[in-house]
């Protein structure tokens, strides 16, 4: 019996929060060893189903670097990186392409969809939904930055009841364009500010952002972010995805979450409990 009134204890404790994101919009970034584990990827089907039965509306960008680079491998074709993004070929897209739009981006419609969820798996070139142009005037070759999201897509498939499943391809501007391989974290944070998102969570393999002492820094703000990176207590990877959550917030997105998706419910724990596990970034303090 005090199991079971721990557990009601529980959802007690989870009712403030589900009241106050019921029928807002969740973007999340889903990525990491959460997207490789078997485990894990069960886990975050299952949180993403419950949020979506309890009213919220969730929708799925999804990278894939590791899953690409394993295929690349496999067929014997060359990849380069330049400041820790992919310099993207010509035949580097078209396995990009075939991985996530045709293998992870299936492979997690379809979880959601076995576990009581409607989920529809597209790429930004599906009714050209994403527009790109290329990084550094073509440095990185098809990796592009994104300059128009049609928000009408995403927008219809959530007023049907329908989670958006979400492979951060875009379309070229010309006809025939092969498309354009996206940075996933900034495909999120993108669409997130055009569909006036409440949240945007990113799943890493880290605590979130730490400071000198490898301690969770809680909470960040806007302001304090310039100076953390000049003295290099936001280093390395952390960088581009501190950026995503910065230029989400400065859009109007209210928060933005660094979850560590190593650990199973990270996102129910970070989005229903009041201490979270991550780090929320902010535009200010309110």
């Amino acid at each position: 019996m005090k199991k079971k009134i721990e557990i009601a204890n529980t959802l007690l404790d989870a009712f403030p929060f589900i009241k106050e994101f019921r029928g807002e919009t969740v973007v999340i970034k889903y990525g990491g060893a959460a997207q490789i584990d078997p485990l894990l990827k069960e886990q975050f089907a299952k949180d993403i189903v419950l949020l979506y039965l309890v009213g919220l509306k969730p929708v799925i960008v999804h990278g894939g670097g590791k899953r690409i680079n394993e295929y690349l491998e496999k067929l014997n074709i060359k990849t380069e990186f330049k400041d820790g993004q992919r310099v993207t070929s010509k035949e580097n897209m078209e396995v990009v392409e075939m991985v996530l739009s045709g293998l992870i981006n299936k492979e997690i419609t379809s979880l959601l969809n076995t576990h009581g969820a409607k989920a529809i798996g597209i790429s930004g070139k599906d009714a050209l939904f994403l527009k790109a142009k290329p990084k550094d005037e073509g440095a990185f070759g098809y990796t592009g930055n994104i300059t128009e999201v049609n928000s009408e897509i995403i927008d219809n498939l959530l007023s049907e009841n329908i989670i958006p499943v979400i492979a951060p391809i875009a379309s070229g501007e010309e006809l025939g364009h092969i498309g354009y391989n996206i940075n996933a974290d900034l495909a999120a944070s993108k669409i997130a500010v055009a569909i006036n998102a409440k949240k945007v969570v990113f799943l890493t393999d880290t605590k979130g952002v730490l400071d000198k002492g490898k301690n969770l820094i809680s909470t960040l703000y806007r302001k304090d972010v310039k100076g953390l990176i000049e003295d290099g207590t936001i280093n390395g990877g952390m960088i581009p995805k501190v950026n995503a959550c910065l230029e989400a917030v400065e859009g109007g997105v209210e928060k933005a979450h660094i979850i560590d998706g190593r650990i199973e419910h990270s996102i129910l724990l970070e989005l229903f409990t009041s201490e979270g596990i991550g780090t929320v970034i902010r535009k200010v303090n309110l």
